[in-house]
């Protein structure tokens, strides 16, 4: 299979997860790389009118798992931990996640990503550790 083929499941895999029907992100994958785009609604908004954590959190450790999963081909990666620095509140717009692999090994796979808010400034960074796991790329998870 190549490299783009690869790329395209893992995205059509992502858009499929059950969770995405509420965040309707994008996604575009690539080689170590990979971009997350989330409309901002009201709906993730905290008491003082930005979103909350919890929507940076998902994603920047969506855009690092998939840069970190673009580099694996027969099995689903695994956040092992990740690492999250909040920086300045987005209200309005998009959420923009940007991840790249910065270390890779047989075992480990280390991704950081950027997220910027619609003015481009950065909002937030985070940096995760992923592990191959024992779930195969398959049509039964959306890999297809």
């Amino acid at each position: 299979m190549s490299g783009e083929e690869h790329f395209r499941k893992l995205e059509r895999a992502y858009l499929r997860a059950p969770t995405n029907e509420y965040y309707q992100p994008s996604i575009c994958v690539a080689e170590g790389e990979a971009e997350i785009v989330v409309p901002v609604r009201p709906e993730f908004f905290h008491a003082a009118g930005a979103i909350h954590g919890s929507v940076y959190f998902k994603v920047l450790d969506d855009a690092a798992f998939f840069a970190a999963n673009s580099l694996v081909s027969d099995c689903l990666v695994l956040t092992a931990s990740f690492n999250l620095n909040l920086l300045r509140p987005v209200s309005a717009g998009e959420l923009r996640a940007t991840g790249r692999v910065v270390s890779a090994s047989r075992r480990v796979i280390v991704a950081e990503a950027d997220a910027v808010g619609p003015d481009g400034k950065l909002a937030a960074r985070g940096t995760g550790t992923f592990m191959r796991s024992e779930i195969p790329l398959a049509p039964e998870i959306g890999y297809a």
